[in-house]
C-alpha cells in the first residue's frame, strides 16, 4: 500500500506420515533450545541468557490451521502471531543475519517472520534459483529460532499478480516441496495486487493455491486483496467483493495491509467488519504515511492494534531493516554492525513496535 522503490543509496494438525515429520521437527526445535541453555558457559564468555518462560511459539503451538475466522493452533485454540517483515532481501540481505534473528527472537519475542521475497525491483526475476534460495535460508533461520514463518511473494508493480503466474508457480512448488513436512510456514500468494478486479485477483489465487497444496496440503495460505491490499478501500471499493465472491479453497485467510498516519478511520472500520466476516491476517502494517515514511502516529496505530489484539488478528510490521525511512526500525548503519538487541539501535517507531511485541 505504499511505494518501495529501490533505495537511493542501495546497500552493499497433521495426521500420518506428514505429521510425524511435524512433531518431529517440533521436538528438534524444542530440543534446540533446551540444549542451548544447557551448554556451559566458556570462561570470560557472556552469560548465557536466561531461560525462557515458555516454549518457542513454534513448539508451543504446532501446525497452524485456519478455524472459522481464526487462525488456530495445533490444539484448535485461537492464536495471535505477532512479530516482523524483512524489507526486500535484494537490499536488505544484511539486516537478517545470526544476530539480528536471535535479538528477534529472544530480545524482541516476536512469533513469526515475513520474509519478503520482491519479484521485480532486482529480485526474484533477476535470478529466481538465487532468491529462492535465500529466501529458503532465512526461513530456515527462523524455524531454527522457534519462529514461525510467511513466505511472501512481494508482487508489487505490476500490480496485476497474474503478470508472475509462471513465476510464481515455479517459486511456490519449490518452497512447498522443501516445507512440505514443516508446520512453521504460512503462504502469502500475492502481496499488494493493483489496479485489478477482485476477481482478477481470486482467479490468480485459484491456480496458485493448488500448486502449494499439491505439495504441502496442510499450510495456511494467505490471499492478497485489492486496491494493496485494503479489500479495495483504496480504490473505492470494500471488503464485500471478497465476502460475496470468496476464493474457491480451504484454510486460507485474507490480508490487509494499513499505515496508520494515511489510512483512517475507513480503513479501521473495514478491517473491523472484514474480520467478523473473514479470516484476514494482518501481513504489512506502519505507524507512518502509506509510503513507510514521516512523523508516526501512534495514536491511531494503537487504535489498530488494540482492534488486532481483541479480535485476534496476526500481524508483522514493515520492517525489520536499517533503510533510511523512518518505517525502517533499525538506526541507519545498524545492519552493518554487530548490535541487534536494546533499544539503542533502534528509531522511534522500532522502539514501539518492539515494546508491542513484547507485551
Amino acid at each position: 500500500m505504499h511505494q518501495r522503490t529501490t533505495p537511493p543509496t542501495a546497500p552493499t494438525v497433521a495426521t500420518g506420515r506428514r505429521g510425524m515429520v511435524r512433531k518431529a521437527l517440533l521436538a528438534a526445535s524444542a530440543l534446540g533450545v533446551v540444549t542451548a541453555l544447557m551448554a556451559p558457559v566458556r570462561a570470560g564468555a557472556a552469560p548465557a541468557p536466561a531461560a525462557p518462560t515458555a516454549a518457542t511459539p513454534l513448539a508451543a503451538n504446532g501446525q497452524l490451521s485456519v478455524c472459522g475466522r481464526q487462525l488456530c493452533n495445533a490444539s484448535g485454540q485461537a492464536v495471535a502471531l505477532n512479530g516482523m517483515s524483512t524489507h526486500g532481501t535484494q537490499w536488505y540481505a544484511q539486516c537478517v543475519t545470526d544476530g539480528s534473528l536471535d535479538a528477534l527472537a529472544q530480545d524482541w519475542r516476536s512469533d513469526v517472520l515475513r520474509v519478503s521475497t520482491y519479484v521485480q525491483e532486482g529480485g526474484y526475476e533477476t535470478d529466481p534459483a538465487g532468491f529462492t534460495a535465500r529466501a529458503q535460508k532465512f526461513v530456515d533461520a527462523a524455524h531454527a529460532r522457534g519462529m514461525y514463518a510467511v513466505i511472501d511473494w512481494h508482487m508489487l508493480t505490476p500490480g496485476d499478480p497474474n503478470a508472475n503466474l509462471a513465476r510464481a508457480k515455479t517459486f511456490f512448488t519449490a518452497m512447498a516441496k522443501k516445507y512440505k513436512n514443516h508446520p512453521g510456514v504460512l503462504y502469502e500468494i500475492a502481496n499488494e495486487p493493483s489496479g485489478v478486479s477482485w476477481s482478477t485477483i481470486k482467479s490468480y489465487a485459484e491456480q496458485i493455491i493448488p500448486v502449494i497444496r499439491a505439495e504441502d496440503p496442510d499450510a495456511v495460505v494467505l490471499v492478497g486483496t485489492r486496491a494493496w491490499s485494503s479489500f479495495g478501500v483504496s480504490e473505492g471499493s470494500n471488503e464485500s467483493e471478497v465476502v460475496n465472491n470468496p476464493v474457491n479453497a480451504s484454510n486460507i485467510m485474507y490480508t490487509f495491509h494499513f499505515y496508520a498516519a494515511s489510512h483512517r478511520e475507513e480503513y479501521l472500520n473495514t478491517l473491523d467488519r472484514a474480520s467478523d466476516r473473514l479470516p484476514v491476517f494482518v501481513t504489512e502494517f506502519g505507524t507512518q504515511n502509506y509510503a513507510g515514511e514521516g512523523a508516526n502516529d501512534f495514536t491511531m496505530s494503537q487504535r489498530y492494534l488494540d482492534l488486532m489484539k481483541r479480535k485476534k488478528i496476526s500481524w508483522t510490521n514493515w520492517n525489520y531493516s536499517d533503510d533510511h525511512r523512518s518505517g525502517a526500525v533499525f538506526k541507519t548503519g545498524t545492519c552493518n554492525g554487530s548490535n541487534w538487541t536494546g533499544t539503542g539501535v533502534l528509531k522511534e517507531a522500532g522502539v514501539w513496535i518492539r515494546d508491542r511485541i513484547r507485551q
